[in-house]
């Protein structure tokens, strides 16, 4: 173990295209993705052959053959077969957080690298029998005669058929997360037009970052797939302002399929390392990870599934000694454009910041220009396990282009936040020195 901490650096990373469930990757698996996503790393970086310490990562819509998936996933790809892969799972902030237990090894010295992955697929969703019908299955098989076995259906109705695909309503309060996020709406008094023209603008910041080349080393195209088929560069908010309502049809409800993400499908992973370990193989450090937070809050009792994030944000502030305004890029996960502008309106809240984060004052407004500037999770989509991966490889790429400082933000299910904090290297070195 180090006696020092070491510095935690991201050398980069890559994702598959994000698609709509039900299209392109309809036939493909967890395990198919993440591989893909893996393998199009190993590529990018020349780790044929090589060993990683962790490969630490998973998925949140799974199947039971799923259990060792980080594993399984190594095993397909062109690394050696010396690669741990542990299975992990945060629901949206899986992959994220996989980097944060990564980086603290790194910055222990009990590794030298590992990457962190996330991926997910709603089209290979688990669709099971019901408890009464898998019961007579299970007790099947234990059976001695042929007319035991016919007395176990004993009963039986087709009705016990009937497919139950996953659960998408939180178990604690049986609602949805749209249903949840249009509550945070309404507090917040966040309007049907702020969320469209938020939406609005992650869309074409997105197609300019295609069109600019930006992504191209980010993308790797799979299954014949070269980019997002939920990006939309002719939108226009006459169009957006036409959707009917997704998730409360009332008059009061403001959340459409335009303003929130969509099923999603793809994989998303990232490369860190120790300096000397990247250094070795010739690797340069895009950017360094400072610091990571995880915050859960009491959602059940009413304080907002998504509005964790603002708490996991607050702590990570205290700790590196810095002010909300003190970030050249923030990268705020847009699982709904509602949840992202109620968390901005939190923060410059006066009595929400006293009462749930412990302020004195608010930690104020941030400068939107800032904002998602290549676009985000409203635009590409959002695979559950795959967003942290895909929004920490994209900033950490922003910083290594043009320096500074950025703030991540991801709300999950279960009323949790991840947040992190990057610097660029050269952020790093005038940090260190001072």
């Amino acid at each position: 173990m180090a006696e020092t901490l070491r510095r935690v650096g991201i050398v980069g990373g890559v994702r598959t295209p994000f698609c709509r469930s039900n299209t392109f990757y309809a036939d493909l698996s967890n395990l198919d993705l993440m591989t893909a996503a893996l393998n199009g790393l190993v590529e990018k970086y020349g780790l044929k052959g090589a060993h990683i310490d962790e490969v630490v990562g998973g998925a949140v819509v799974t199947h039971s053959k799923d259990w060792n998936l980080a594993r399984e996933a190594v095993l397909g790809t062109k690394l050696a077969p010396s690669t741990p892969g542990v299975t992990m799972q945060q629901a949206c902030g899986t992959s994220l957080q996989a980097a944060a237990g990564i980086g603290a090894k790194i910055a222990t010295g009990e590794i030298e690298c590992g990457i962190a992955v996330g991926s997910d697929t709603t089209s290979d969703a688990p669709i099971v029998f019901s408890k009464k019908f898998a019961s007579r299955l299970i007790q099947l098989p234990q059976q001695k005669t042929a007319m035991d076995k016919v007395r176990v259906f004993k009963g039986f109705s087709p009705r016990e058929l009937a497919p139950q695909p996953p659960d998408v309503a939180e178990p604690r309060t049986g609602l949805t997360m749209g249903q949840h996020c249009e509550l945070m709406a309404r507090e917040w008094k966040v309007t049907r037009q702020e969320q469209d023209r938020f939406a609005f603008e992650s869309h074409r910041k997105g197609a300019e970052a295609y069109r600019s080349g930006y992504m191209d080393d980010l993308i790797v195209p799979t299954a014949g797939v070269f980019r997002d088929n939920n990006l939309r560069e002719d939108i226009s908010l006459d169009k957006l302002a036409t959707l009917k309502t997704a998730f409360d049809k009332s008059d009061k409800g403001t959340l459409t399929a335009a303003n929130s993400t969509p099923m999603t499908d793809g994989a998303a992973c990232v490369l860190l390392a120790s300096e000397e370990w990247a250094a070795k193989r010739g690797l340069p450090i895009q950017s360094f990870l400072a610091y990571t937070q995880t915050s859960a809050n009491n959602f059940v009792a009413g304080e907002g599934l998504l509005m964790a994030p603002t708490i996991a944000v607050s702590k990570i502030l205290d700790r590196a000694h810095l002010a909300l305004q003190d970030f050249d890029f923030y990268e705020i996960h847009e699982a709904f454009a509602a949840q992202v502008l109620a968390t901005l309106k939190a923060w410059e809240d006066p009595e929400y910041c006293k009462t749930y984060l412990g302020k004195d004052h608010p930690l104020g407004s941030i400068d939107r220009t800032k904002l998602n500037v290549k676009g985000s999770s409203l635009a590409f989509g959002h695979p559950f396990a795959a967003t942290g991966a895909r929004v920490l490889a994209n900033l950490s790429k922003l910083l290594a282009e043009h320096g500074g400082r950025g703030l991540i933000s991801i709300c999950t299910a279960g009323g949790m936040g991840v947040a992190a904090i990057l610097e660029s290297a050269t952020r790093a070195e005038a940090r260190a020195a001072a």
